[in-house]
């Protein structure tokens, strides 16, 4: 039987939510694959396009989004309406653990029932306001973490799987595929990162981690695929700065893939 406060704190995450039209959360099989990064442009590049957006990183072990944008040393606050997100310098809300003001080099060591009351906190008392999007940063792999966040929020438009080419994350991303599967969540698309490596000294490509696994994967399972993003020294450079790699490099052919990977998303669940 649910406490008073539980019972309360379930209210207070119903109506965080109504003020959100879309929701969606993004996965990968494995660590190592680029998904943070995967997300953090998505996030991104609604943003850009004038949604409003926020993004979620429930990464408790490695919580990396608030780096990505350059916000290391933000910290949450509390106000009378809730646990206040910092803003972006581009419109976007960022809450991370990274936020916390724990030291960077302490490891957190929780167990499930930690993990899921510390996401349920995030999805309950911070005051996101209404918005267009929030994206969900899930660590990876099918445990506690996501299975919290489809727990939690019955209504999600949908999960997006990062992979790369090679066997060993091909594998992982079809878990990842089916965790979604299972828990209702419909499955926007699965991208494939890291596909391709454009020399910028004789303008090659070099196929580092091979190619087209995460499109056959995608065949083979029967969900959408939504493109290749090859291995982009500028998108990375924008990544570890803190920079908008949609105002930095424009012109780089990862970001322009990953715009039209955006469009495809946003159209999917947001149709105008």
């Amino acid at each position: 039987m649910k406490t008073e406060e539980q019972i309360a704190q379930d209210s207070r995450l119903a109506d965080r939510m109504k003020l959100i039209k879309h929701k969606l959360v993004v996965m990968s099989g494995k660590g190592g694959v680029g998904k943070s990064t995967i997300a953090v442009n998505i996030a991104r590049g609604l943003a850009a396009k004038g949604y409003k957006v926020g993004i979620m990183d429930t990464d408790i072990h490695g919580p990396n989004v608030a780096k990505m944008f350059g916000m290391d040393d933000e910290t949450l606050f509390q106000s009378d309406d809730g646990i206040e997100p910092p803003l972006t310098y581009d419109n976007l809300k960022v809450v991370s653990l990274a936020m916390a003001g724990s030291d960077a080099d302490t490891p957190i060591v929780w167990r499930g029932p930690l993990k899921m009351g510390f996401i349920k906190q995030l999805l309950s008392d911070v005051n996101w306001g209404e918005l267009d999007f929030l994206v969900i940063d899930s660590p990876p792999g099918t445990g506690d973490e996501p299975l919290s966040v489809c727990q939690l929020i019955p209504e999600i438009d949908g999960s997006v799987i990062v992979t790369t080419p090679q066997d060993v994350a091909i594998l992982d991303s079809r878990k990842s595929v089916n965790f979604s599967k299972q828990v209702n969540v419909p499955v926007l698309g699965v991208i494939e990162n890291m596909s391709g490596f454009v020399c910028p000294d004789c303008g090659k490509t070099h196929y580092l981690f091979g190619t087209g696994g995460g499109e056959k994967a995608a065949k083979d399972m029967d969900v959408p695929f939504l493109g290749r993003i090859p291995i982009d020294q500028k998108l990375m450079e924008a990544q570890d700065k803190g920079k908008n790699a949609f105002l930095t490099a424009p012109e780089s052919e990862a970001v322009k893939i990953l715009s039209g990977i955006i469009d495809v998303i946003a159209d999917k669940i947001y149709p105008q």
